[in-house]
């Protein structure tokens, strides 16, 4: 990109008008939101320092409001430029996952929706979708929270949750800090809890995903279900 006087000759927002938004590099798209305006080249640079400085997307996204507004340059302004985003990002993924209808029929609109909305999290978080007999989505419902180690989860709450909003069936789902989305042996162990205790009130357990950094692990489709 050619620099001219200090002006940027071709910026981020002329070409993505020109060819899209998929022309464009993370670090110019970032530029984009932390710069709407975009005269100088000021925003590439914090957003190449951005990207580079906590490891990728996921990991900017991960690193939250208090330490994204002491990095210099990020601000209030920019940092709810960027948080707006995200969660827009994360309401069209539920917004689509819940109008398809039957999840069972689209997979991947939960994982995209599961993915927005525990990719980023610093925390374990662990996640209920409770659904009606049609398996479409009644609520999504953050229930326990952890450590980078792992969180507490207690079958007692998710069965009185689920029977609270009238659920027929839920998808479990959690995230790993880590990245890594294979399951451990405690996730096994309180995924058979669950669909133990789900089970006695006639109410079935579709699927536990765990989210990790850009993939998803299904226990139904590994055949753990």
């Amino acid at each position: 990109m050619k620099l001219a006087g200090g002006l940027l000759a071709e910026g981020p927002r002329s070409r993505l008008l020109e060819r899209g938004a998929e022309a464009l590099s993370d670090v110019e798209l970032l530029a984009l939101l932390l710069h709407p305006g975009f005269g100088d080249s000021s925003a590439l640079l914090l957003a190449r320092e951005l990207i580079v400085g906590f490891g990728g997307l996921v990991g900017l996204a991960r690193a939250g409001q208090p330490v994204l507004l002491a990095h210099p340059g990020v601000g209030p302004a920019r940092y709810a430029r960027l948080a707006a985003s995200m969660e827009l990002a994360r309401r069209q993924a539920l917004q689509e996952m819940r109008t398809n209808g039957d999840v069972l029929s689209s997979p991947g609109h939960t994982r995209r929706f599961l993915s927005h909305h525990l990719g980023t999290r610093p925390r374990e978080v662990f996640t209920c979708l409770f659904m009606d007999t049609q398996h479409r989505v009644l609520r999504c419902e953050d229930l326990f929270f952890g450590t980078l180690d792992g969180a507490a989860v207690y079958p007692r709450e998710v069965a009185v949750r689920a029977l609270q909003y009238g659920s027929a069936a839920v998808i479990l789902a959690h995230n790993h800090p880590s990245g890594v989305s294979e399951p451990s042996a405690a996730d096994r162990r309180i995924t058979q809890r669950l669909v133990g205790a789900l089970g006695l009130l006639d109410i079935r357990v579709l699927d536990h995903i765990i989210v990790g950094s850009g993939e998803c692990y299904s226990f139904a489709e590994q055949g753990l279900l």
